[in-house]
């Protein structure tokens, strides 16, 4: 066991003889092809594959009974995505890609579920103003909070903070709405907000309320969609420094020194009868669903060899309906959550940026907490577009036992 750990701490720290300062040296705004002399009209691809090795010493056993190996490999993330526009006046967007492929969940040849490429995203835009556009469509123009509307390119940590993508599977499909947004900004305040469709079948199609229990989150298909079937979302920040670009929904985590940010935000989702419970007779009654998060983001370079910091706290206030949980991932209750991680200054090519992340929810139907808490370096070796992740991420959950995971990520975008 030590070998391991020792093996892949060293592939982490590889290359750190090599630093560079800031940002991407080979990036240079990537596979964007110009349709116009002034690049007006144009389309540009992202593509991107995060790959996975992790240690878990506390994998339960298989389907058959037996023991399974405590590294096991796996496609995190492999996704493309393109946008274009002929006019400025409006954008087509479309994100596809597949997620979490592993052993136990490819098929022989291809076909099975978790193999096929579906659609993260696919919506049209149009310009109102400079400052003011809206669309619709399959979209990702999030509320809540920063982390619920964040980039998977150049995340701080390994991955995201899963409660805060507070809505996946239970309104949306992998976070993404069907609906219509409005997005733009009055000077330093940037704004979204959506008014969407909620789905029926979620991750409780097939879960009904029992007397007196707990909330289920299947409004509209238990209540119907005139009744629950639409949910609002918003999320504002000010951006005192420098301002971020708010042309697409995905928002920065770290920008390694390249910009001076600090911004103070807020959001909301509202899903009235989102969420339903029986009475002792069975008969059910619909309950609203209100998320609202708080938070802050400062990115910053320190001095003038390359050394930059990145800090974010969020507060976040859940509320699914009485005593709601589910998978040990959604609770009525709330969730503190920070992270913090600073590049180390050296003038080479490489950065090394060790970074610690922390959480604590409360969940109301266990009248307890749970807490998590991680500890990580991201190597960059042509910044965001090609780096190396190493964490040691723990989680304990009310009074059972914390359980750690190590995870090397291996990331290439383009």
């Amino acid at each position: 066991m030590k070998k391991l750990y020792a093996l892949l701490f060293c592939l982490a720290l590889f290359g750190l003889q090599n630093m560079y300062s800031q940002g991407s040296p080979d990036y240079s705004g990537g596979l964007k092809v110009n349709l116009n002399e002034d690049g007006s009209k144009y389309f540009r691809i992202i593509s991107w594959a995060q790959i996975w090795a992790q240690h878990n010493p506390d994998r339960p056993l298989d389907a058959n009974g037996n023991e399974q190996s405590e590294l096991n490999f796996s496609l995190r993330r492999a996704r493309m995505l393109m946008y274009a526009q002929i006019s400025k006046d409006f954008l087509i967007l479309t994100h596809f890609g597949l997620n979490s492929l592993n052993a136990d969940n490819m098929s022989a040849i291809g076909t099975g579920e978790r193999s096929q490429l579906f659609f993260h995203g696919v919506w049209g835009q149009y310009r109102l103003t400079d400052n003011h556009a809206i669309g619709g469509g399959l979209h990702y123009w999030n509320g809540i909070s920063r982390l619920n509307n964040q980039s998977t390119l150049n995340m701080l940590t390994l991955d995201n903070q899963r409660q805060a993508w507070a809505t996946l599977g239970l309104s949306d499909q992998f976070v993404r709405h069907i609906g219509v947004y409005l997005k733009g900004n009055f000077n330093k305040l940037q704004y979204r907000i959506s008014i969407n469709d909620a789905i029926t079948n979620n991750l409780q199609a097939n879960t009904t309320p029992t007397p007196n229990g707990a909330a289920v989150y299947s409004g509209r298909r238990l209540l119907g969609s005139k009744d629950a079937g639409r949910t609002y979302a918003g999320y504002f920040d000010y951006n005192f420094l420098d301002q971020e670009s708010n042309f697409l929904p995905y928002k920065v985590g770290t920008y390694l020194g390249g910009k001076k940010v600090f911004n103070v935000g807020a959001g909301f989702f509202l899903h009235a009868n989102g969420a339903v419970s029986a009475d002792g007779s069975g008969a059910l009654t619909g309950e609203d669903v209100s998320i609202f998060g708080i938070d802050a983001f400062y990115d910053a370079p320190v001095g003038d060899n390359g050394a930059a910091i990145t800090a974010y706290a969020l507060a976040q206030f859940n509320d699914y309906g009485k005593n709601y949980t589910l998978g040990r991932t959604y609770e009525t209750g709330s969730l503190i959550h920070g992270h913090l991680g600073y590049v180390i200054p050296s003038e080479s090519k490489t950065k090394f940026q060790p970074y610690f992340q922390f959480d604590n929810r409360q969940i109301d139907a266990l009248n307890d907490a749970a807490s998590s808490f991680g500890i990580g370096a991201n190597v960059y070796f042509s910044g965001h577009n090609s780096k190396l992740t190493l964490e040691y991420f723990s989680t304990k959950y009310a009074n059972t036992d914390a359980v750690g995971t190590l995870t090397l990520q291996a990331m290439i975008y383009i």
